[in-house]
């Protein structure tokens, strides 16, 4: 008989995520260099670069940096494996991504343009990827870099703008964009992205991102209406 993490399919514990518990599962399975995973190397790969990324973002502080190191390596796996495939560089960016933000300025300064060319790679390949996950992606990194290193508020409306005419109903996308309407000073315009978030129905692939999207967005509303 097997063991019973080789009867479990990381897809499906994966799809579990908001129970950290089962998100550790899968990125054991995918991690497991003998473990058989559908889709072999480069599937265990980005998936483990994935389930890394919500893990880092949903751990305690001491393990964040672990996890999307991990995230790093098994993205940079992916991308050695199949270059012409857009999962490896999206979860390579998202991670470093993740890792600037939570690790400070000089760290995101560090990964900053390496970020920046793995998308721009995503958006060679496929732009659709993820429902324009590298536009949207692209749109968080000029509205968090700062200026003087090449952010710029007009370009990041642009990419959010680019990725919801792949999901007009990206919770994501339409609260990034708020933020960015907001620091822009357009507040009515940055309540409707908001109110959107709200309204948009729940994809079953992304439940668990959408509801946390949902709860931010709900929590910036108030706060408006306590300062209007």
């Amino acid at each position: 008989m097997g063991s019973p993490q080789a009867r479990e399919d990381p897809d499906k514990l994966y799809a579990n995520r908001e129970d950290l518990a089962s998100a550790r599962r899968a990125a054991a399975m995918w991690a497991d260099p003998n473990a058989s995973v559908p889709g072999g190397s480069f599937e265990a790969a980005w998936k483990l670069a994935r389930a890394s990324y919500w893990l880092g973002g949903h751990t305690v502080d001491a393990e964040r940096r672990a996890c999307h190191e991990q995230g790093i390596d098994a993205a940079r796996k992916a991308v050695a494996l199949q270059p012409g495939r857009p999962e490896g560089h999206f979860w390579l960016a998202a991670n470093m991504g993740a890792l600037a933000e939570s690790a400070g300025l000089t760290t995101g300064l560090k990964y900053r343009g390496a970020i920046k060319q793995e998308l721009q790679t995503v958006l060679r390949l496929d732009p659709g990827f993820e429902q324009g996950s590298a536009d949207r992606a692209l749109g968080r990194w000029y509205f968090k870099v700062p200026a003087i290193f090449g952010g710029s508020l007009r370009q990041a409306e642009r990419h959010l703008r680019a990725s919801l005419t792949y999901n007009q109903h990206s919770t994501a996308s339409h609260f990034f964009l708020a933020e960015v309407l907001l620091k822009a000073g357009r507040k009515d315009e940055a309540r409707t992205e908001l109110s959107l978030v709200m309204d948009a129905p729940l994809d079953p692939d992304w439940a668990p991102e959408d509801r946390e999207f949902k709860n931010k967005a709900s929590q910036l509303l108030e706060t408006l209406r306590s300062r209007s």
